[in-house]
């Protein structure tokens, strides 16, 4: 007979137990869930987002009607337990009495509400539940409303972010001496506090509230110092408290929250608890990540298998658009301890690390915080860091000495590194569910691993692990905005920069209302390339706006070094560059030399500060960059056509020569790779390339939009030229339309599944003005852009940044 589980609260902790109880055996229970709330489980950690406006409700249930009827769960959503009988073994409700064999506690917490006068004025309002988040809306509406804020920890600054984006004045009150005194040090609670007031919020630290004042609502609030506040509103977010009446009513075991053992039992063995009204070990539990610990748990020990829930190291970050923030361990300072701090005052970035016995036991990231998962992970491990002191503040980007792009430095995680600190999920897991089950994009990882799937704060980190696992096979989703920076599409980007005829990354920022002051690694990329291809008379090329490879010129490898591949012409080479090769694979003790599938030799290994030599090398040898790692031109690939193959009908080496003359050092929204065949038996391959074209005795098939990758697809031919001009002129004609119109980081195929393979033709092939039009602007930007960037580095001021980290140490001390 199946026993019956009641579940007395329908939040996200229980939730969590319950999907891992019916994912192992759907049948084991009959389950009736409670809720005070008249709705189910939603994503409370998204409450911010839905009152700054950049979520819906909607879109933060966790659990809809057709989930909890897919699962069989007996809902009484709006019916509040008021007692459990523990020798009937019932709860009951105002619907009458519920019976249990098995009873899961799941009350979690309220909000504490500071005993001032003024405190039940209409207007105060706690931040707990989606209830709370419709009053401050509708507080949002008033004109000219004002907001304050009481308590500067986490909840109090997402509520003053959420409710200043809804165009409220908001001042943060926080009695301590700097803001989030829990989780950050008072040099990154000065920096999260000049922040915030740059996106006009007003902080005042060190403030002893003294009254809330009001006759029948809330018109502003009292300070010890006199300091009076006007307000519409007051949002309490000065702490939470574990609920445990009902648990203590029934005379189960209390102290600060219900006791649990490590079984999340509590003092009735039948009698389970989870989530915020739990205390365990003495350890009450308010973030996520530890309460999905314990649902893992709880489904286990309702299963009658063994588990235990252990205390975990907790880290944390702030959901305020722009603020970038984490810290996990113990940062506290001690006689035993020593730091090592980072500061660029300029960028608003402060990372400090805390040491004990050569072990990191805390850390505190404000402005870059993307090693935070790495640094977690070392002090979980409690890693001996002896080895790697010297750059440890630099995280894995500097492992080896040489600096990698953040998606190199997800590449380096060990497997067991924690990529989803809410839900546990390490990389790891997450690269096996992507190889594993053929999954290509965030949603579909988020689904299977639940990565991402709470606060959100990993998901960059996630996007970054499906991307290094992919390669070219990964595309971010198409539908949302450019980053966090802004709610505009790439596709309004692009249009806007246009007509408001925008020509400087600092117009672009102020014009189409940027959130933050000088965009971010994810915008200023594309905003990078969107800016180059519209306006190359106006426009001066960002360097630092673009990703590590671009900007080394040379492809970064796994282990820090990089990989050197000169331009070979169309696939030709000569006697004297082989030369070349071979002596600079001597002269810098090349560990690799290998041919690659585009006709060309790459140097593998070399290292960051060998670059300017061997390109000075390879350039006296009259070899320039094959731009292999760059987005634009990589090549043309060419079989030998009618030069020396019986089977040729047209010169395909002469014309994938000319081809690339004309075509590299062109920046484009992605790679673009060409390919010439000589005749249809293809040996070029150049049916699956981005432009390929297919010599005939009636002239040249010109195909576009094929891919070899993950996705395979075979080119659509555009149009049969007659002549090598024509053949030209058209391809040139495709790659401008490309640049001026497809999104950054969509390669053509992608591209033209979005505007349509016959729009494309219409101004590429059948109008010849256009084409024309076309050609003449790509060509005048190659005359600004089209330049050996391996010659413009080897000597001078810019050889300086392939120097050793710790030559530019030297330097910098002398």
């Amino acid at each position: 007979m199946t026993e019956k589980l009641v579940v007395i609260g329908a939040g996200m902790a229980s939730g969590r137990a319950l999907e891992h109880l019916f994912e192992t055996d759907p049948g084991a229970y009959e389950v009736t869930l409670f809720n005070g709330e008249p709705r189910g489980n939603y994503n409370r950690l998204m409450l911010s987002p839905v009152l700054s406006g950049e979520k819906s409700y909607e879109e933060i249930v966790t659990h809809d009607d057709a989930w909890y009827a897919e699962n069989r769960v007996t809902t009484r959503f709006g019916e509040a337990v008021t007692k459990i009988d523990r020798e009937r073994k019932v709860v009951v409700s105002k619907g009458g009495e519920t019976p249990y064999d098995k009873l899961l506690i799941a009350t979690g917490s309220y909000p504490f509400i500071l005993p001032l006068p003024g405190k039940d004025l209409d207007g105060v309002i706690a931040f707990r539940d989606i209830d709370d988040v419709g009053r401050m809306l509708g507080a949002a509406e008033l004109p000219e409303a004002k907001a304050v804020v009481i308590g500067g920890g986490l909840l109090g600054l997402e509520a003053a972010a959420g409710l200043r984006l809804r165009g409220m004045e908001v001042t943060v009150l926080h009695v301590m001496g700097h803001l989030m005194e829990r989780q950050l040090d008072p040099s990154a609670g000065y920096l999260l506090a000049k922040d915030l007031e740059r996106r006009g919020i007003r902080v005042h630290c060190k403030a002893q509230t003294k009254a809330i004042l009001g006759q029948n609502r809330v018109e502003g609030v009292l300070l010890e110092d006199g300091t009076v506040y006007e307000a519409d509103i007051v949002v309490m977010a000065v702490g939470i408290r574990p609920e445990t009446r009902l648990a203590r009513d029934a005379g189960i075991e209390i102290e600060r929250g219900i006791t649990v053992d490590d079984a999340m039992r509590t003092s009735d063995p039948d009698i389970l608890a989870i989530g915020e009204c739990v205390e365990h070990r003495g350890m009450l539990y308010g973030l996520v990540a530890p309460l999905y610990d314990q649902a893992k748990v709880v489904a286990r020990t309702l299963l009658a298998d063994e588990a235990v829930f252990l205390p975990v190291e907790l880290s944390t970050k702030l959901k305020v658009t722009g603020c970038d923030l984490f810290s996990a361990g113990d940062f506290s300072e001690g006689p035993d301890r020593e730091e090592i701090v980072f500061r660029d005052a300029a960028r608003g970035v402060y990372k400090r690390l805390v040491l004990k016995d050569n072990t990191i036991i805390g850390a505190v990231m404000y402005g870059d915080t993307a090693d935070g998962s790495w640094f977690l992970s070392k002090i979980k491990a409690k890693e001996d860091i002896a080895a790697e002191r010297d750059t440890l503040i630099f995280g894995p980007a500097y492992a080896g000495g040489a600096a990698l792009d953040p998606m190199a430095a997800v590449a380096a995680l060990p497997d067991e590194a924690e990529i989803c600190g809410c839900n546990g999920v390490c990389k790891g897991k997450i690269v096996q569910a992507i190889t594993g089950s053929g999954l290509s994009t965030l949603e579909e990882v988020r689904s299977a691993t639940k990565a991402s799937s709470s606060c959100g704060q990993c998901t960059g980190l996630v996007e970054q692990v499906l991307a290094s696992t992919l390669g070219d096979g990964f595309q971010l989703p198409t539908a949302k905005p450019v980053c966090k920076c802004t709610d505009f599409t790439h596709e309004d980007v692009r249009r806007l920069i246009k007509a408001g005829e925008l020509k400087s990354m600092p117009a672009v920022w102020q014009e189409l209302g940027w959130k933050t002051s000088c965009g971010c690694h994810v915008c200023r990329p594309a905003l990078n390339f969107y800016l180059l291809a519209d306006w190359p008379d106006d426009y001066v090329d960002d360097a630092q706006s673009r990703f590590i490879n671009e900007r080394a010129h040379a492809n970064i490898q796994k282990d820090g070094t990089f990989s050197v591949m000169p331009r070979m012409w169309g696939g030709v080479t000569t006697a004297a560059e082989l030369r070349a090769i071979a002596d600079a694979a001597d002269k810098f003790d090349v560990p690799m030399v290998k041919v690659t599938g585009g006709q060309r030799i790459d140097l593998l290994g070399v290292k960051k500060e060998d670059l300017p030599e061997m390109w000075a090398d390879l350039n006296a040898a009259g070899m320039v960059s094959g731009h292999a790692y760059t987005k634009g031109l990589r090549t043309v690939k060419t079989c030998v056509g009618t030069d020396f193959c019986r089977f040729g009908t047209q010169d395909s080496t002469g014309l994938g020569i000319r081809l690339e003359k004309r075509l590299w050092g062109s920046w484009t929204p992605h790679k673009v790779k060409m390919a010439v065949s000589g005749c249809p038996r293809n040996c070029a391959e150049a049916t699956c390339k981005d432009v390929g074209i297919v010599c005939t005795d009636a002239g040249f098939n010109i195909g576009v939009g094929g891919a070899a990758g993950l996705d395979l697809k075979q080119t659509e031919v555009i149009h049969t030229a007659r002549t090598e001009e024509e053949a030209m002129d058209v391809t040139v004609a495709f790659v401008q339309l490309y640049r001026e119109n497809a999104k950054y980081l969509d390669r053509p195929y992608r591209w033209i599944e979005k505007v349509g393979l016959d729009w494309v033709k219409s101004l590429v092939v059948d109008d010849l003005q256009s084409r024309m039009a076309l050609v003449a602007r790509f060509d005048h930007s190659q005359s600004i852009y089209q330049k050996d960037p391996w010659a413009e580095r080897v000597e001078g001021e810019k050889r300086r940044e392939f120097e050793p980290l710790a030559d530019l140490r030297l330097k910098a001390a002398e």
